[in-house]
């Protein structure tokens, strides 16, 4: 029996060619200040380094959360619009770390909404699916005469 995530597989895709960008961004960025190893001292190849970085950071949280969710719930508009969000997201964050200054706060705000609201529903879900324990009903028998 084959599974498929399907907003999980295309939010993964999409981050997949995102993190490619915001690598080849580290790369235009190093070439432009003569920065082979390590960040230079340089303000610009830093800011870029931690767009870069700072994705790898959230996108297996919400990655994961958006897989487990959507196993355990199956596909939903709710999934497809996380992952939306989330790749959003992470575009303004990475043009807001050097050309577009509100980006990064839109990115950084929207990036810990989505992850607020995948941890919440996973909590929630998770709890629901538990079973009620109820304890077993005591039955008092008459104690027999002596």
């Amino acid at each position: 029996m084959t599974i498929v995530l399907p907003a999980t597989l295309a939010t993964a895709a999409a981050c997949g060619l995102l993190n490619i960008w915001l690598a080849v961004r580290v790369g235009q960025m190093r070439r432009l200040h003569r920065v082979s190893v390590g960040d230079g001292d340089n303000m610009a190849v830093i800011a870029r380094m931690r767009a870069h970085a700072n994705f790898v950071e959230y996108a297996p949280f919400v990655l994961i959360l958006l897989g487990l969710l959507e196993l355990a719930k199956g596909p939903s508009l709710y999934a497809w619009g996380y992952g939306f969000v989330f790749v959003l997201a992470r575009v303004c964050h990475g043009f807001g770390m050097d050309t577009w200054k509100p980006g990064r706060a839109i990115g950084v705000g929207l990036t810990m909404l989505v992850l607020l609201l995948l941890a919440g529903e996973a909590a929630w879900t998770a709890y629901a699916a538990q079973p009620v324990h109820t304890s077993p009903v005591l039955t008092l028998a008459p104690v027999p005469a002596a």
